[in-house]
Formats: structure tokens, C-alpha cells, sequence
């Protein structure tokens, strides 16, 4: 089977089957609710930056989508409630600039909002400008520089330098009439005393969200608690609480979920990922991980069943294949061959209780995600594998039948493919 499967099945998942007389709850024990809280709920509704098509195709290994793949996954994002998407850098030159502008000019008729990425650079900047102006409808600009004693030290650079740009970027964009976000990038590893004073420069010149960020994925997530809780008593002190806070996060040490989550229940208001995690080097925060694990948590309430379409779509529009363990989207996410974890689905989906099916065994309840667990049957399989296979497949599930599928499951070295299970099957019947 391919490694990216990623076929929609619905399946329903009731909060409560009629023929189950307990509640979810007394099948399913919280340990959170029974000690210190480490993720509390946030504060406000979370919204969500995708940057699949800007950040995310910095991956080396990926390819630039033409633009009709670009509008349909910007259409999925919409439809998957992310508030906004990072469509490009228009000092990249001007085919970026070509489908920024009719990425924005398609999302007019969207929910999404589209923002770009530029330099701390006025000539970055201006192009924006002209866009807008075509549009009719703004276009949010994220203006980065380094802000870590690293990156300054590599480029020799001066904070009062630094500064300088800051205020000229960031008030150019301002006085143009464009929403402006100040990223400083390797937030992390960056001193409060920077911090401080690049955050002053652009909020005097207008900035209205302030991007923190993982560049290299070096941080943990008591980095991340601690970096946003100062951001957040910083706003406070300075009489800006109205001012967002942005968390964008890389996977170098694969913590960029954890981080993000993390960041979030902090304080963070807007989270940025990218769709698989793609990225420069490891990738970013896999925005498709996030949204999982969002709805799990209940922070956030919303229809995620197009949720494998968008990770389709994705796959396809940058030429990344998704590895088969991949979770919850991979070929590999819900499917078993193991005798005794396959007996409780079973026996769970007998009793007809779909939602029982969708936890018994797994973390991630598949039917809100649009997909379905799948039984298979392989060297570890038991009867019951087999049985349920024979009886999906529309074969009589005969003495005969079972023994013939289980001996060539157990002379296999991996799960049989459904033709193999019928080839079996077939073989029984004519020996008999």
C-alpha cells in the first residue's frame, strides 16, 4: 500500500452510543485533571498562521507548486478555519510577487487573510504597497530580523544599527497603512535587553503583533513558557496588551509541537505550521499535528474531517510523498495486524459502538479526522483478524477458509494485501 494514504472514509463518532451504558469517562482515565496543569486552556480563541507556502517550501527536498495547487490548498485552509497564510516573499522577485498578489486577490473571497514575509527592509516592503493598493484589501507584512547575540555576532552587527532598521521598516509599513507583525528571529536564544529594545522601537512605530520564534528549534518547552510569559508581562508594563503574540516554531530536536502547544497555553494568540512539517532543515510545527491536537484537547471546535484532503493536496502540490507511520494521516496510522490489539477493535465495532472502536486502541479518535481504523492480517494476526477480513472482503469465513489466510499470514514477513487474503481463500476452496 502506499505511504500516503490518505483516502477519506467517514466514520461516525458519536459522544455516546445507545448500546454502551457507560459514560466516556469512566472508560477513558484523565491523569491532567489529577494534578498541576502544565497546558492550561488559553486565554482567547487560538488562531492559526499557515505557512506551507512560504516557510514550509524553504524545505530542501520539496518542489514550488504551481499556482492552481497554491488556490486549492489556500481554499482547504479556509475551510479548515485558519485564520490567516504566509503566501510569500516579495523580495524573492517577480514570479512570488505574481502569486502573492493573486493568492491575496482570491482570498477576498475567503475567510483566510494572506500575509507575507519581508526583511526588516523598506525596498522589501514596497511591493506590498503597490498590491494593496491594486487590491483594495490589505495584505499583513512580517518583518524579520535576527535578535539573538549569535546571529549579531556572525553578522557584525550594532543593536543601535539594528534599531535604526527596525524603526524605518516597520514605520514604513505602518504609515503605508499596512498591519504590521515585528518577528524577531532565534527569539529563544535571543537576551531580554534585545528583546526589549527592538520590541519598543516597533511598537512606537506601530507594530500590532509580535512574532516569537524557534528559527533553529533549539528551545524546550519550559524555554517556550517562560519566553512568552516575559513577552506577555513585557506588553503588560509597556501598556500594549492589545498587541498579539505570535509563536513560530522549527522541529531540530522534534519539539516543535510540544513548544507550540506549549506556547499557546502560555499566552501565544496566533501559532504558525506548516502542512507535514515541512520546512528549512527538519521542518516547522506540522500545522496538521497541531490542528489534531488542538480539537483533542478541546481548545479548539470545528469540523476537521477535510483535514486529510488539505494533507493530500499538500502532499501533492510540493512532491512529498507521507511516510507510512506518519501519525494520524500515514497508511500506517490506524491499521493493525496484531492479533490482540485487532480483538479489541473487533470486539468493540460488534458491539456497534463506533466511538468504543475509535479509542479502545488508539489515542486519536480516526472518525473526527475523517478516516476509520483498519484491520489487517499479517504474521501476528490471530483468528479474529482473519475472520473480520473474510467477512469485509465477502468471503465465508469457513474453518477451512480462516486456516488457509492465518497459515499464509504466518509464513509472511508483513501484511497480506487483500488480493493475497483472497488468493488464500481461493486456494482453501478448490482443495476442498
Amino acid at each position: 500500500m502506499s505511504g500516503a494514504y490518505l483516502a477519506l472514509v467517514v466514520c461516525v463518532s458519536p459522544a455516546r452510543e445507545e448500546n454502551r451504558d457507560v459514560e466516556p469517562n469512566e472508560l477513558i482515565y484523565d491523569w491532567e485533571e489529577h494534578g498541576p496543569r502544565h497546558l492550561p486552556f488559553p486565554r482567547k480563541p487560538v488562531q492559526l498562521d499557515d505557512e506551507t507556502l512560504r516557510d514550509g517550501l524553504q524545505c530542501p527536498s520539496v518542489v514550488d507548486p504551481p499556482l492552481d495547487k497554491k488556490i486549492e490548498l489556500v481554499h482547504l485552509m479556509d475551510k479548515l478555519g485558519i485564520n490567516t497564510a504566509d503566501v510569500g516573499l516579495p523580495g524573492a522577485g517577480k514570479n512570488a510577487c505574481d502569486h502573492i498578489m493573486a493568492l491575496a486577490k482570491e482570498m477576498q473571497q475567503l475567510t483566510i487573510t494572506p500575509n507575507v514575509a519581508c526583511r526588516t527592509m523598506v525596498g522589501d516592503i514596497e511591493p506590498v504597497v503597490e498590491m494593496v493598493q491594486k487590491l483594495g484589501t490589505p495584505i499583513e507584512v512580517c518583518a524579520f530580523i535576527g535578535s539573538s547575540p549569535i546571529r549579531a555576532y556572525a553578522e557584525n552587527w550594532d543593536l543601535k544599527q539594528m534599531e535604526k532598521i527596525v524603526a524605518d521598516a516597520v514605520g514604513f509599513g505602518t504609515r503605508s497603512g499596512l498591519p504590521v507583525t515585528f518577528v524577531t528571529e532565534d527569539t529563544i536564544r535571543s537576551t531580554p535587553e534585545t528583546l526589549s529594545r527592538l520590541f519598543n522601537v516597533a511598537l512606537e512605530n506601530g507594530a500590532t503583533r509580535l512574532c516569537l520564534c524557534d528559527t533553529v528549534g533549539s528551545g524546550t518547552p519550559a524555554e517556550v513558557r517562560n519566553l512568552v510569559k516575559w513577552t506577555r508581562q513585557f506588553l503588560v508594563d509597556h501598556g500594549a496588551e492589545h498587541v498579539g503574540i505570535d509563536w513560530h516554531g522549527h522541529r531540530d530536536r522534534g519539539l516543535g509541537l510540544i513548544n507550540t502547544l506549549s506556547a499557546i497555553a502560555q499566552g501565544a494568540d496566533r501559532a504558525h505550521g506548516c502542512a507535514m512539517g515541512i520546512g528549512e532543515r527538519a521542518g516547522n510545527t506540522e500545522m496538521d499535528l497541531l490542528l489534531v491536537n488542538l480539537k483533542i484537547t478541546g481548545w479548539i471546535k470545528r469540523d476537521l474531517t477535510s483535514l486529510g484532503e488539505y494533507m493530500r493536496v499538500a502532499s501533492e502540490a510540493v512532491g512529498r510523498p507521507l511516510r507510512g507511520e506518519y501519525p494520524v494521516f500515514g497508511a500506517d496510522a490506524f491499521e493493525t495486524g496484531t492479533g490482540v490489539h485487532a480483538a479489541a477493535v473487533i470486539k468493540a465495532y460488534k458491539k456497534g459502538d463506533h466511538w468504543l472502536a475509535d479509542r479502545v486502541y488508539s489515542g486519536v479518535p480516526a472518525g473526527d479526522f475523517g478516516l476509520e481504523q483498519r484491520i489487517s492480517v499479517g504474521p501476528m494476526s490471530g483468528k479474529s483478524n482473519v475472520i473480520w477480513k473474510l467477512e469485509r472482503l465477502g468471503i465465508a469465513a469457513t474453518e477451512e477458509n480462516v486456516g488457509a489466510v492465518l497459515a499464509a499470514a504466518k509464513r509472511s514477513k508483513r501484511l497480506l494485501t487483500d488480493d493475497e487474503v483472497k488468493l488464500a481463500a481461493t486456494a482453501a476452496c478448490s482443495a476442498k
